[in-house]
């Protein structure tokens, strides 16, 4: 722990450093679209688009080293058809970084009122028009090839919280078998669009100490390309989700990217760090910034609050975003009070350039090895409200 790693490697993920102090790592994740330092944090792209925020704005403004796009939405919307004559998600929403892609499995479990689990996969009716549909891995696999994406994930079942145990050991031993049919059909299949795609795994058990760490061995022998850690962040509490966490990364291969799936806020993104997770993803920043809060060095600001009516004065004095540099407080909360679609786009760009500012804060204090005495008192500055 505290020294450079000596060149640990595997064909995605280079691990160069540890913190002293805690488990955080330094690393870089290289794709066929561009190298990605670590620790992340991926803008979530649902339908091919980052919600109010355009692709040059994400490129230039906000240097999104990588984006997510969604399984489930994209197969239902615009279709396969369109994404293979598009040469894939990348040319068809014209973003040259590197793209990761769900499996679909989340989405399945938030229809589970209309969807039914067996071995071979998951029926379930689109959102849209109620139409029935099947994913099994094999298809995902086959799916996630048609996107193109540099990283695929896996099909899982995402337990609900909370659920009794025995829902959750079964729920986690499908979840294997279908990793590991998942594994075989990559393995099988090329990619299409000329460049490499990586397939990474998920760990699931729920709250249980002792399926977590099962769950994650389990996965780690499958030997994906990187390891994800899915089913938390869906309502337990979050010392939970932290000590689930650390379980996990304490099993997991310390040479392959660790992704906590769906997580989080600002200090649950710091608490992760320090648990030995690398990458992570949520819809929070944009859908937050939607609604008019916005998140600052200071703790979180709630624009639409009358008492910034007459707060002539940024909302983090010093921060470089268009927001904060270029309006004051006053003005966004006109802009979201008047429903201008303005309001949406300048604070969503703000939310996320905040995420990646501070990803890119906590990577330069794991480098000086200041991170340990750092995190803490700034992820509870980050929990405030202004």
């Amino acid at each position: 722990m505290g020294k450079l790693a000596s060149n640990i490697r595997n064909p995605l993920f280079t691990l160069l450093k540890t913190d002293p102090g805690t488990r955080a790592r330094l690393g870089t994740v290289r794709t066929a679209h561009g190298d990605i330092p670590t620790p992340i944090f991926m803008p979530v792209g649902t339908l091919g688009t980052v919600k109010a925020v355009p692709q040059s704005r994400l490129r230039d403004a906000i240097d999104a080293k990588i984006i997510l796009g969604n399984t489930y939405h994209l197969y239902l919307r615009p279709g396969m058809d369109v994404m293979r004559a598009a040469g894939g998600l990348h040319g068809f929403m014209n973003w040259d970084r590197p793209i990761l892609t769900d499996s679909g499995g989340y989405q399945v479990f938030s229809l589970a009122a209309t969807r039914t689990l067996d071995e071979r996969g998951v029926v379930f009716k689109s959102h849209l028009d109620g139409s029935s549909h099947r994913f099994t891995p094999e298809s995902v696999v086959e799916i996630e090839r048609v996107l193109g994406s540099d990283i695929m994930m896996v099909l899982d079942e995402c337990p609900p919280y909370p659920c009794e145990r025995e829902y959750a050991v079964n729920s986690m031993h499908l979840t294997h078998r279908w990793a590991a049919r998942c594994k075989k059909a990559f393995d099988g299949s090329e990619a299409l669009y000329g460049h490499r795609q990586h397939l990474f795994g998920i760990v699931q058990g729920s709250v249980h100490a002792d399926l977590r760490r099962d769950s994650a061995a389990a996965i780690a022998d499958l030997d994906f390309d990187g390891n994800a850690i899915g089913g938390l962040s869906v309502g337990e509490p979050a010392e939970v989700m932290y000590a689930m966490t650390e379980i996990v990364t304490d099993v997991l291969p310390a040479t392959k990217a660790r992704y906590l799936m769906g997580v989080g806020t600002p200090s649950n993104l710091l608490e992760g760090v320090a648990r030995g997770v690398d990458m992570f993803d949520c819809v929070m920043p944009t859908r937050n910034a939607r609604n008019g809060m916005i998140f600052t060095r200071n703790g979180t600001v709630n624009l639409r609050n009358s008492k910034w009516k007459h707060h002539f004065e940024s909302a983090d004095a010093g921060f470089d975003s268009v927001l904060c540099r270029d309006h004051t407080l006053a003005y966004a909360h006109h802009l979201f009070r008047c429903g201008e679609i303005l309001g949406l786009q300048l604070a969503s760009e703000h939310n996320l350039k905040f995420y990646l500012w501070l990803m890119e804060e906590v990577r330069t204090r794991i480098a000086d090895g200041s991170f340990a005495g750092w995190y803490g008192p700034m992820a509870a500055q980050l929990a405030r409200r202004v």
